[in-house]
C-alpha cells in the first residue's frame, strides 16, 4: 500500500470514471484523501458515483463529458480548476469496443474507435496537462491501454489498433515529461466483470449506426489470443489492487492481472530474433 500521505490532499481526475475500472480508480484515490473529479459520457452515473463518495460535492464531483468532443473536455477542465484548482493525478481511462473481422469493420466503426480511444486520450491529456503542471503534489498520468496491446486477437482490429496507438503515445509522453517529474504509466487491464460492452453500445453516436456485437466474434477472439484465460475475468477492484503502490514507484507499465507471460515473451522474442537477423551480413 502507498504511503498514506503520498496522495493525500491531491486531486484526481478520471475519465470513464462512472463505473467499472474508472470508478474503482476513483475510490482508491478518494480513500487516500484525494479530491476526485469523475468524468463520463453518462453524466447521471458520474454524479451518482461521486455523490456516493462525497454527498455535498466538496470532495468528489461528477461531470458529463464525451472525450471525443474537445469543447466538452475543455469545459470539464474549467470546472475542475474552479472547484479544485489543480490536478495531480490524471487517468485517461477510456475505451469503447467494436468487434468484427477487419474486412467487415466499416469506416464509421474505425472513426468511432479512433475518435474516442485515441483522440479522446490526446484531448484529455492536452487539456488537463496545464492543471497537472500547477500541482505541488506528486504528479502522475495514467493511460489505460489493454492486454490486447501485447496479446492481440482476431475480430477486434480497430480496438487493438487504438490501444497500440495510445501505448506509443504514452511511451513518448513519459519521456517528454520526465524532466518535469511528472510520472506517466501505461495500465494494461485484462478481462473484468464490468459493463464495458454494454456501455460501449450505448456510447456510440446514433449517426454512426448501431454497434453490433456477435457471439461468434467474441468466441473467435477468445480462441485466438495467446493467453491463459484461467482467472482472467476479475472484478475492477481486484484489477486496481496495486495501482497506488505502482504509481508511487512511477512504474512504466502496470499489468492489472492475468497470466500473459507466454504472450509477452512470444511477442518480444520475435522482435529480438528479427533484430538479430538484421545484424547478420548478407
Amino acid at each position: 500500500m502507498a504511503d498514506s500521505n503520498y496522495f493525500n490532499g491531491g486531486v484526481a481526475v478520471i475519465t470513464g470514471g462512472a463505473s467499472g475500472l474508472g470508478a474503482s480508480m476513483a475510490r482508491r484515490f478518494f480513500s487516500q484523501g484525494m479530491r476526485v473529479a469523475i468524468l463520463d459520457i453518462n453524466g447521471e452515473k458520474a454524479e451518482e458515483t461521486a455523490s456516493g463518495m462525497s454527498s455535498d460535492g466538496t470532495k468528489a464531483i461528477g461531470i458529463q463529458v464525451d472525450v471525443a468532443n474537445v469543447e466538452a473536455i475543455q469545459l470539464a477542465a474549467q470546472t475542475v480548476e474552479e472547484k479544485f484548482g489543480e490536478c495531480s493525478v490524471l487517468c485517461a481511462n477510456v475505451g469503447v469496443q467494436q468487434f468484427g473481422a477487419i474486412d467487415k469493420l466499416t469506416l464509421n466503426d474505425w472513426q468511432w474507435i479512433i475518435n474516442v480511444n485515441v483522440m479522446g486520450v490526446v484531448h484529455t491529456i492536452n487539456t488537463f496537462l496545464p492543471l497537472v503542471r500547477k500541482s505541488k503534489k506528486p504528479r502522475h498520468i495514467v493511460i489505460t491501454a489493454s492486454s490486447a496491446a501485447y496479446s492481440p486477437g482476431v475480430r477486434m482490429g480497430a480496438y487493438t489498433s487504438s490501444k497500440y496507438a495510445i501505448t506509443g503515445y504514452g511511451e513518448t509522453l513519459r519521456m517528454e515529461l520526465a524532466d518535469e517529474e511528472i510520472g506517466v504509466s501505461l495500465l494494461f487491464p485484462a478481462g473484468m466483470s464490468t459493463t464495458h460492452i454494454e456501455s460501449s453500445i450505448k456510447a456510440r453516436p446514433s449517426d454512426l449506426g448501431a454497434s453490433v456485437v456477435r457471439r461468434e466474434d467474441i468466441d473467435a477472439m477468445k480462441a485466438s489470443r495467446n493467453t491463459d484465460c484461467e482467472g482472467q475475468v476479475v472484478t475492477a477492484d481486484y484489477a486496481t489492487r496495486y495501482l497506488l503502490r505502482e504509481l508511487t514507484e512511477n512504474r512504466r507499465y502496470i499489468i492489472t492481472h492475468g497470466n500473459d507471460e507466454t504472450a509477452i515473451t512470444s511477442h518480444y522474442n520475435d522482435l529480438l530474433e528479427a533484430h538479430k537477423r538484421a545484424q547478420k551480413p548478407h
